[in-house]
Parts: structure tokens; sequence; C-alpha cells
């Protein structure tokens, strides 16, 4: 049976399956499509099937003009019907895993998913799920919803892998393809199949020992990342009452050529992974008596920057008579990073809802969010439409959240009355502060 799927995927003959289309997904689909794989794309998003079908994108970084020529290729569909998943040689499930409102992971992202495949699955058929999770994930829960409903047996009629997603989207270095890919099966013959798929499409696979070995390393990426950020967080408090700038010491501290890495302070973390993927660790390890108080005091440090933001800009608005019950502030930036249009879990959300809860009327501008969308923590929100920089001279306080290359900041200091800048990103002036 496994010789069978080695075949196909070694002659590109296999067909792929790619669930959830988003930002993990779509790049997927596009590198297998490329390779010359037949690829069929699933997602419960009907405006998203209905795009790629116009071979219109959602994704700012992946142009139009790609999904049409894979469109051309006749090689690619996409659908809602998960029944078709049984046409496929490969499944690879790559749906979101967001924190419950108590910090702890919500899987019903990847329940639901396994549940609506499962019928379907068929002998012979691998599995690879590629959503960031804590340790035991794949064997805990995806395999169980499997073998539930199929009636089939993992190891034995079908295959199961995981391989952590690592997208940087909009990253000018790094793409899908040119990352090297992490790969655990559950058996010595499902991480042979899945390194075989992998490798059509990546330029390096690195196998590990287990599913549990490839979800940790995941998370061990994310977390060196976020307490790190922490750090530097910290530190830009304390060297804030010292009157030292922190963007000062890290220019100068990172002309080290060995032992140090630059990391930068922000307005809290942002992004599907850095502000999440801890708290799977920290709430799998209490089933082992296990303390992470290191990853969790992170956490704490990083939760708390927006609410240092907006205290450190009440002070600045106090030194300038500005009262901020009333007053007019606009957020510069809703995406999480700049440069991209991807709004998940971006701490500009936050810094609105906590100015507003000071009596503040917030708008925002963001040339790649051109409407907040829904959120789940934040649907008051959703359809804000981005408000045009030329209107900026009627706020009392301009914030810099986000720092897009495409906005002139010189050109927004000169017409903002005030701004505050958490990235670092405007010229020094007498109207200019950073928090």
């Amino acid at each position: 049976m496994p010789e069978k799927i080695l075949a196909k995927i070694n002659k590109c003959q296999a067909k792929i399956g790619i669930v959830g289309l988003g930002y993990v997904g779509l790049p997927l689909v596009l590198e297998f499509n490329k390779a010359n794989f037949n690829v069929l794309g699933l997602d419960i998003d009907k405006k998203k099937i209905k795009a790629l079908k116009e071979s219109k994108t959602y994704i700012r970084h992946i142009p139009s003009e790609k999904i049409a020529k894979m469109n051309a290729s006749g090689k690619f569909d996409a659908t809602t019907d998960f029944a078709r998943s049984a046409e496929c040689d490969a499944v690879i499930i790559c749906v979101p895993t967001p924190l419950t409102h108590h910090r702890e992971p919500d899987m019903s992202y990847i329940v639901s998913t396994a549940e609506s495949l499962a019928p379907y699955v068929r002998k012979g058929q691998l599995f690879s799920l590629e959503s960031t999770t804590y340790p035991g994930t794949t064997t805990e829960v995806l395999i169980p919803a499997l073998e539930k409903l199929s009636k089939l047996k993992a190891g034995k009629d079908f295959f199961v892998a995981f391989s952590p997603e690592r997208e940087d989207p909009n990253n000018k270095d790094f793409s899908t393809a040119t990352i090297p890919k992490v790969v655990g099966g559950i058996d010595a013959t499902s991480l042979k199949i899945a390194c075989a798929l992998y490798e059509k499409i990546i330029c390096r696979t690195v196998p590990v020992s287990s599913t549990e070995a490839a979800e940790a390393t995941k998370l061990m990426e994310n977390i060196f990342r976020c307490v790190n950020i922490a750090l530097v967080n910290e530190l830009k408090v304390v060297f804030e009452k010292m009157g030292i700038d922190i963007w000062e010491v890290i220019d100068a501290a990172k002309t080290k050529p060995f032992g140090f890495m630059p990391f930068y302070p922000g307005p809290g973390l942002g992004g599907h992974c850095i502000p999440i993927d801890p708290f799977y660790l920290t709430w799998k390890a209490r089933e082992f008596d296990s303390p992470t108080r290191f990853i969790e005091l992170a956490g704490e440090i990083n939760t708390y920057m927006p609410y240092h933001v907006v205290q450190k800009t009440q002070e600045i608005m106090n030194q300038h008579g500005i009262v901020m019950k009333g007053s007019k502030i606009l957020l510069v930036g809703l995406a999480y990073k700049k440069n991209v249009d991807d709004p998940r879990e971006s701490p500009t959300f936050k810094l609105w809802q906590l100015f507003e809860a000071q009596g503040a009327k917030v708008s925002f501008h963001d040339p790649y969010c051109p409407k907040a969308p829904h959120m789940r923590e934040y649907p008051q929100y959703e359809g804000v439409a981005s408000t045009p920089l030329d209107k900026i001279a009627k706020f009392d306080l301009v914030l810099v959240s986000t720092a897009h290359d495409c906005i002139d900041f010189d050109k927004l200091a000169k017409k903002a009355k005030l701004v505050v800048d958490t990235r670092n990103a405007v010229p020094a002036g007498k109207n200019v502060f950073k928090a």
C-alpha cells in the first residue's frame, strides 16, 4: 500500500488536497500546482472559493496573476464539498488553532475538519497536519477523530504526519519553497511518505522521530521569539525611565558579530503564532505538573505592552494640555506587522479598545486593510473603514502601531499635531514621542 502512494508522489501523479486556503494553505496550493500536481483546495469559506475560481486574490502578497496561471493549468479546483477529499491521495490540513477566552487551546477547527474528512477517508491516503499546536495533538485529537467515523486504523489503513507551517507573509528572503520543512510521522512509513511529498516542493525536509517532536519544534521556535521580544519590551520600559532610547541601544548591540541577535519592542504582540503558541505549551505542561514560569512571564510582559502604550500616550497628551476623553486619535496600522494585510491578533485592536475605554474617539488608517474585518475578540469594529491620511490634521494625536513602508512618515509628522511612535518609524521632531 505505501508503494502505491509513493510511486504516485514520485511521478507527481498524486492528487493533493489542501484544507484551509488562508495564509498557510494557499501558498502550498500554489507550490504543488507549480510542481505539476493536481490540487484540490477545500475551505468552508464560500467567498474564498468564489474568489479562487474567478482568479482573484484575497491575500495581498499573492498576486491574482498567480491564481489565474494556476487555473489555466487545468490542475486546480476549489470546493466547499469535503466529500471530494476522497479523490485525494494526500490531504494537508492548514486550519486555525486559536486560544479560548481562558487562554486554553481551541481544538474546534481541527476536530470539525477531521470530522468533515473522516467519512471519506480511504485506504492508502496520507493526512498531514500543519496547524501549530501542543505536542500530542496529532495522536490525541486528529487521529481519534479520523478513525472514529472512518472505521479505519491510522498506521495500518492510512498514514499520518505532522509538519509545522513556517510561513512568514511577504518575507522577501524566504518563501514556502525555500524554508526547510520539519516532518514527523506516527511511524516510519508515514514519515517516509510525508517527506517524499514535501520534498517535491520544499528545498529540504528535516525528519524528526515523532509527530510530538515536530509539534514541539514549532512551539520552541515561537517561544524563543516570544521570550526575546518580552525581554526587549521590558528593557524598553526600564530604559525609558532612565532616559535611554532602546532603539539606539539595540542598534549598538547588534554590531557585535557573535552572541547577540536583535529583537525589537512594539505596542504588543501580533500575528497568528507568537501571541498564541507559547500558551499551548503552558497548557499541556500542566498535565505533567511541570511549571513554565519563564514562558508565562514573557506572556505577561507582552500582554501588558498595549496598556503601557496607552498610559504613556496619556502622559504625553497631558503634557500638551490634551484631555483623553473626547479627543480624536488616529491609529496608523491595523495589520499585525508591516507590509502585510493580515490583522490576526494585531495589538492595534487592543489599543483601539483601551483608548475608547478612556473616552477617546478612535479611527485607523491602513492602506492594506481598507475595512476592519470580523475579529472574534473585537466584533464591534467589523466594517469600520480606514481613514485617509489627508484627514490627519483633524486628529489630536496620531499613534503609529504598524510601520508600513508605503507610508510617508516624514510627511505624517509634519501634518500631525502630535505623534506617538511605537515602531521607531517617524523622524525625530518636537511633536514626535516614542512609546
